[in-house]
């Protein structure tokens, strides 16, 4: 498991100037986990170090699309969208290969705005997690596609026609990464050299998808790792004349990119409180109340999970993707897999969420459920030991089939407040009823196709 990075404010500051650095490159992110930054003089890095700098807080009042939200409080035209304080985190500090010796910063935001940022919600969560005595791992695994296209490219064909990197079905191809072996294990250096090693890099079904499991490390540095493993893996493959999509599902025709999350605790001294091998499947208490926890509260806290539109698009029998609030043991058909990894491996993966996910927010949607149902001993239904799909579920495992519908439940949702508080539940719950409203404006393809000439 690879180190979090050595760096205080001074060794930073000082690697900088030993690199002769005249800027240096920050980032924060938005509601929908976009890395927003700039590069910053040495002397405002300096600055900013050790007091903080300022970022004009329109990231949590526009979409991913900058386009600005009529609907929330926090800020907008009314407040003339002022900065918002922000911390560098220097232990996030990273060398960023693909600009040479340029050094890249995370922020995460303070005062008002730490209610409301992505990071802030995790981190809050995990203290809530270290107040039960819990300390937490985690990792996060993408699907992600390639095409031999452009920015400029895709949008000259109105993303239809698009050439996929490679062609055919090709899930675990040894064939496939061995013609492109030069391309994987430049991917594989750059995410060793940024400090977000992968564990396994390998093709999955479909044409170009290729899917890459994070090493597991400390929750905080596991969403660090996949908020840049996102946008860095776009940067790599534009770099190489390709474009990479994170998209829930770019495509009817193939199965949803997935974005699974894999969680585990452990106890004050430092050993699995998920793993009790005299439990049916090697099952804690603790492991069996998260998942029950997980489970319950999965259909209120969707829209943390599953963030755009076309999320739900990926929810559908048969594709992968899980359809209800279902739990069992090494079953993918399943939203939540228990996997029987003994003392060192115990974990539950919270299979629900696609490559689309903030990453802090999701973890803390998949946490915080998990220590709700610790704390109040919350059981799991019986473990699903078929297709998932095949089955008549209770109906309070049913989740929503659209993110207004997501959104509706989680801005009413009790547990989502204490856990997160009624800031960010609020704030969240607007901009996603918002991502809905701005789709509903939308006059799609199979519109056109199926009444523009019929009806």
């Amino acid at each position: 498991m690879s180190a979090p990075s050595p760096h205080t404010a001074d060794s930073l500051l000082a690697l900088v100037t030993e690199r002769g650095l005249s800027h240096v490159k920050v980032g924060v992110t938005d509601a929908d986990g976009v890395l927003r930054g700039k590069y910053m003089s040495r002397e405002k890095f300096a600055s900013a170090l050790e007091k903080g700098f300022g970022f004009c807080d329109v990231i949590f009042g526009w979409d991913s699309n900058d386009q600005l939200y009529d609907n929330t409080s926090f800020t907008g035209w009314r407040t003339a969208f002022p900065d918002a304080e922000v911390r560098l985190v220097p232990e996030t500090a990273r060398d960023l290969p693909l600009e040479g010796d340029m050094v890249f910063v995370l922020g995460e935001f303070g005062g008002r705005a730490e209610a409301i940022c992505p990071r802030g919600v995790l981190k809050r969560t995990l203290a809530h997690a270290a107040d039960m005595g819990f300390s937490v791992k985690a990792a996060a695994e993408f699907e992600f596609f390639l095409f031999e296209e452009t920015p400029r490219s895709v949008r000259d064909k109105g993303y239809a026609g698009l050439t996929p990197m490679t062609p055919g079905f090709f899930g675990y191809s040894v064939l496939r990464s061995g013609v492109h072996s030069a391309l994987y294990a430049d991917l594989l250096k750059l995410c060793a050299d940024m400090r977000m090693p992968i564990e396994g890099l390998h093709t999955e079904t479909g044409p170009g998808v290729l899917e890459a499991a994070i090493e597991v490390s400390d929750a905080l540095e596991a969403a660090d790792r996949a908020t840049l493993f996102k946008t860095m893996a776009k940067t790599f493959a534009q770099k190489r004349g390709l474009m990479a999509t994170f998209m829930a599902k770019w495509s009817k025709e193939y199965p949803g990119q997935s974005g699974h999350l894999h969680l585990s605790l452990q106890d004050a001294d430092g050993r699995s409180a998920f793993h009790d091998a005299a439990k049916p499947h090697g099952m804690s208490d603790a492991m069996r109340w998260f998942v029950g926890g997980q489970q319950a509260l999965m259909p209120e806290l969707l829209a943390m999970a599953a963030p755009t539109v076309n999320a739900y698009t990926r929810m559908v029998p048969g594709f992968w993707a899980p359809t209800d609030a279902t739990w069992g043991v090494e079953n993918r058909t399943c939203a939540l897999r228990v996997i029987e990894g003994g003392p060192k491996a115990q974990r539950v993966e919270y299979r629900i969420t696609a490559a689309d996910i903030n990453p802090y927010v999701a973890l803390a949607a998949a946490l915080g459920s998990g220590l709700w149902g610790i704390a109040r001993r919350i059981e799991p239904d019986a473990p699903v030991t078929s297709s998932a799909y095949d089955m008549r579920h209770p109906a309070e495992r049913a989740l929503p089939r659209s993110l207004g519908e997501a959104a509706a439940r989680f801005s009413k949702s009790k547990p989502a407040e204490e856990l997160f508080g009624a800031a960010f539940v609020e704030h969240w719950a607007a901009t996603r009823d918002w991502e809905q409203r701005e789709f509903n404006k939308a006059i799609t393809d199979w519109e056109l196709q199926r009444y523009f000439e019929i009806i």
